[in-house]
C-alpha cells in the first residue's frame, strides 16, 4: 500500500508485489483478484465504474457518454438542496455544454453521490493530473479515460443476479437507461412532457423517448380516458323514444329528467315552438355555454353536449347524421 501510495500504482512484476504473493500463496490464501483488491483500497476500479454510472444515469437521466466526460469541477450554484450538474452534450453543435439542476445532499442523491466520487478520485486524479472525474485503475494503470465495455457490464449483472421482467439474465445496454428514466419520469408526471422534454424538443421527446413499448399502456389508457369523456359528454342531451315521448305527454307533472318541469313548459317543450336545429331547447336563453339572459352562442353541434337540449323522434332526421 505504501508503494501505491507513492507511485500511484504497483505492477505484476514489482518486487513488493511478488514477495507479497509469495508470502499468501504460502499460506494458502487466493491471489484471483489480488492486484485489483490493493489498488481498489486507494482507487476506482474499472468494474466500480460500471454500477456507478448506472446510478447516475438512473437517477438524473444523462447520456452514458455524458457521465463518461464529467469534469472534476462539473458541480455548480449549489443552494437549497440542489444542484446544477455541468455536462457536455456532443451531438448539440454549437451549445455543447449544458447543466442540469439536481438534488444536493447525502450520498442518495445525485450531488452527493459526485461528491463521494471526487472524494475516491482524489488520489488517481492528483497522480494523473487530469480534470476529468471518473479517474480509475484499470490494465494495469491509472487512466483518465473510461472504457465501460460489454463484459464489464454483462459481468456486474451476472455477479449481482439482476434479471429481467421474464426472469432471463438481464442484458443491460448502458445506452437505453436515459429512456428508462425518462419513462419512469413519464408514469409518475402521468404524462406531462413540459417536464418530461427537459434537454429536448418537445417532438424528440414525444417521438425518441415517449413513443415506447413500455410507455404504451399509459397512452392506451389517455385514450380510453378521452373516449369516455367524449361519450360522457354526448350523453348529456335527453334522448326520448316516441313510447318515452308518449308517456311524458300523458302525465307531463310526472316527467323526470327533462330540463324543465312544470305542465305548460313541457307541453311548449314538445310543441315545435323551442325547436333549435338538432333538438327542443329547454332554455334557449338559459345555455350552459353562455350568460343567463343570452342567447346561446354554441354552434349547432353544441346540442349533442348540451344537458338543455331534448332530442326526440321529431328532430331524428336532422340529428341522426351526427
Amino acid at each position: 500500500m505504501a508503494v501505491i501510495d507513492a507511485e500511484g500504482a504497483i505492477g505484476h512484476r514489482h518486487p513488493v508485489f511478488k514477495r507479497l504473493y509469495t508470502l499468501r500463496r504460502e499460506s494458502g490464501l487466493p491471489n484471483d483478484r489480488l492486484i485489483h483488491d490493493l489498488h481498489g483500497r486507494r482507487h476506482l476500479l474499472a468494474a466500480d465504474l460500471v454500477p456507478l454510472m448506472v446510478l447516475l444515469s438512473l437517477d438524473t437521466g444523462l447520456e452514458i457518454e455524458a457521465i463518461k466526460d464529467l469534469r472534476s469541477d462539473c458541480l455548480k450554484n449549489s443552494a437549497g438542496g440542489y444542484v446544477e450538474i455541468e455536462y457536455c452534450k456532443r451531438r448539440s453543435r454549437g451549445a455543447e455544454w449544458k447543466r442540469l439542476r439536481v438534488r444536493d445532499g447525502a450520498s442518495s442523491t445525485p450531488g452527493g453521490l459526485i461528491r463521494k466520487v471526487l472524494q475516491w478520485t482524489v488520489p488517481a486524479r492528483s497522480r494523473l493530473a487530469t480534470g476529468t472525474l471518473l479517474a480509475h485503475f484499470a490494465w494495469g494503470r491509472l487512466t483518465p479515460r473510461v472504457l465501460a465495455t460489454k463484459e464489464l457490464v454483462a459481468s456486474w449483472t451476472e455477479r449481482h443476479g439482476i434479471r429481467d421482467e421474464e426472469g432471463k439474465p438481464l442484458r443491460l445496454n448502458l445506452t437505453r437507461l436515459r429512456k428508462t428514466h425518462k419513462a419512469a419520469w413519464y408514469r409518475r408526471t402521468g404524462g406531462q412532457l413540459d417536464r418530461f422534454v427537459v434537454g429536448h424538443s418537445v417532438s424528440v421527446a414525444a417521438n425518441h423517448y415517449a413513443d415506447i413499448p413500455a410507455l404504451r399502456h399509459i397512452h392506451e389508457a389517455t385514450i380510453a380516458d378521452a373516449m369516455g369523456d367524449a361519450l360522457d359528454a354526448a350523453l348529456h342531451p335527453c334522448v326520448l323514444s316516441s313510447g318515452d315521448e308518449a308517456a311524458v305527454r300523458a302525465d307531463p307533472d310526472e316527467a323526470v329528467g327533462l330540463p324543465v318541469s312544470g305542465h305548460a313548459a313541457v307541453n311548449a317543450l314538445f310543441s315545435g315552438q323551442q325547436d333549435v336545429w338538432l333538438a327542443s331547447c329547454g332554455g334557449f336563453h338559459k345555455s350552459p355555454f353562455g350568460a343567463e339572459g343570452d342567447a346561446c352562442p354554441s354552434p349547432f353541434w353544441g346540442c349533442l353536449e348540451c344537458s338543455n337540449a331534448v332530442i326526440t323522434a321529431r328532430s331524428c332526421p336532422r340529428s341522426c347524421p351526427f
